[in-house]
Order: structure tokens, then C-alpha cells, then sequence
């Protein structure tokens, strides 16, 4: 179904993406800063290692890692933080009393998610493909996982934000269970070197297809196989927009 009112769910996009570039000390300059801190360390303490089980340099692992980690936490920050504040203003009725579906809503939040998550992904790049030999083997896959990722994400923003009632509901979320899913999805190390209890245990984790994946487009290695992956990525993608829009749809901690 096409939505009915491009320029509302165009004014939408813009708006929000006005929201994050206005801030982008924040929201873009802070991520990479803090992505050179993460490779500063590591650099002191792995230094020239290779990675267990891949035969790849550290940095080469590591630098994808921190790429994907960066554009999902940002695509969550970006429509989790819009909803939440609206309803904490008490001023997201007006955005239900628009002339807008609940499909171009979720599709205007999404694709601002999604630029800001590629930004965020550009800049990283930028700052830390210097001190790598970081290639782009397959430049489908990393698009593929990236704009999945953020998409995915984003969605876990919206719901989050939907059900959140104020700032540390949505704290709560970020800081028990995104952040340690990210974490723990094979940023930092293979999943290979874990024991084989954890193995079974984080291939349960949707995050780690989506590193693993995104990684495996730049260094052409990974701990699965991401064809197989893209199967599981894309059938939670589209899971979790059509709880989104139907979310959206009946006005789910919206209305009360």
C-alpha cells in the first residue's frame, strides 16, 4: 500500500532528521570520538595480534564491529528519543491528529533512523579506515545488514519509546538490554574463541547476524555464513515493522 500523503510523511522525515542534525555534536561527532577511544585502547592492549580462528588482523575485525555497533545504537536513540520526549511535552497527540497514516508515520521515523545511522556509519569510516587495511569486499552485504540493522533498530526505538512513560523506562532499555546485546554480539572478539555453551547461547543474539554479517562484507571472513543470515535478518526486519505500524495503527501507550 503507498502511502497517501507523500509530502506529510516527507515533512515528517525531514523533521525528524532536522531534530538530530541540530544536535549533531551529539548525535554524530560524539559516536566517532568515542570509536577512536575504543581503537586507541585496543590498539595498546592487542597490538599487532591477529584474530583467533580468522587469521585477520585485529584492527581489520574490529573496525566493522565498532561501525555496526554505532549505527545501531544511534538508529534506536534517534526515534526512541523522539517518541519519548513527545509524550513526556505531552505533545504526540498532535502527531496522532495528523493527516498522516500509521504506515507513513513509521515509514518517515524509520528513514530518518536510517540516515542517521549511515552518517554515523560514513563519518566512522572516514575517521578510522586510515588505520586499517580495511577493504569493501562486498559492498551488497554491508549495505544489506546496515540499512537492515537501522531499520530493525529503529523499530525497537519505536516500540520502545511507545511504551516507555518516561526517561528511565526507556534508560532501563537501552542500558539492560541493547547495550549488552551489542556488546555481547562479537564486537570485540569472535564468537569462536567463546565456549561452545556460549556459542549456542549467542546464536540467539539477532545482533550478532547483523555484525557478523556487516563485517563479513568488508573482510570477506566470518563466524557464519551471511547468506543463510540474511534470511533470519529480513524476517525480523519485516517483523518488526508490521508490529510497528500495527502498534502504531491502534495507538498502542499513545492513547492513555
Amino acid at each position: 500500500m503507498w502511502p497517501v500523503n507523500p509530502r506529510g510523511c516527507w515533512t515528517l522525515f525531514v523533521r525528524e532528521s532536522h531534530r538530530f542534525m541540530k544536535v549533531k555534536m551529539q548525535t554524530i561527532v560524539a559516536p566517532a570520538l568515542t570509536a577512536v577511544l575504543y581503537l586507541m585502547v585496543f590498539h595498546y592492549a592487542m597490538g599487532e595480534r591477529s584474530v583467533p580462528g580468522l587469521s585477520v588482523p585485529y584492527f581489520d575485525f574490529l573496525i566493522p564491529g565498532l561501525v555496526m555497533m554505532s549505527m545501531l545504537q544511534n538508529a534506536f536513540a534517534n526515534t526512541s528519543s523522539s517518541i519519548i520526549v513527545g509524550k513526556v511535552m505531552n505533545v504526540h497527540i498532535y502527531l496522532l491528529m495528523a493527516p498522516l497514516s500509521a504506515i507513513e508515520a513509521i515509514a518517515a521515523f524509520l528513514a530518518a533512523a536510517v540516515l542517521r545511522a549511515l552518517i554515523v556509519a560514513a563519518v566512522l569510516l572516514a575517521v578510522l579506515a586510515p588505520f586499517s587495511s580495511l577493504g569493501f569486499q562486498h559492498i551488497g552485504l554491508i549495505l544489506f545488514y546496515g540499512v537492515c540493522g537501522s531499520i530493525l533498530m529503529g523499530g525497537f526505538g519505536i516500540i520502545g519509546g511507545m511504551w516507555s512513560k518516561k526517561f528511565d523506562d526507556m534508560a532501563l532499555i537501552s542500558n539492560f538490554l541493547i547495550m549488552p546485546l551489542t556488546f555481547l554480539s562479537g564486537v570485540f572478539y569472535s564468537v569462536k574463541q567463546l565456549p561452545p555453551l556460549w556459542q549456542q547461547i549467542n546464536a540467539f543474539n539477532p545482533f550478532f547476524y547483523l555484525i557478523d554479517g556487516f563485517r563479513y562484507g568488508f573482510i570477506g571472513v566470518g563466524d557464519t555464513n551471511p547468506m543463510t543470515a540474511i534470511w533470519v535478518v529480513l524476517t525480523a526486519t519485516i517483523v518488526c515493522m508490521v508490529a510497528c505500524w500495527y502498534l502504531w495503527l491502534i495507538g498502542w501507550k499513545l492513547k492513555e
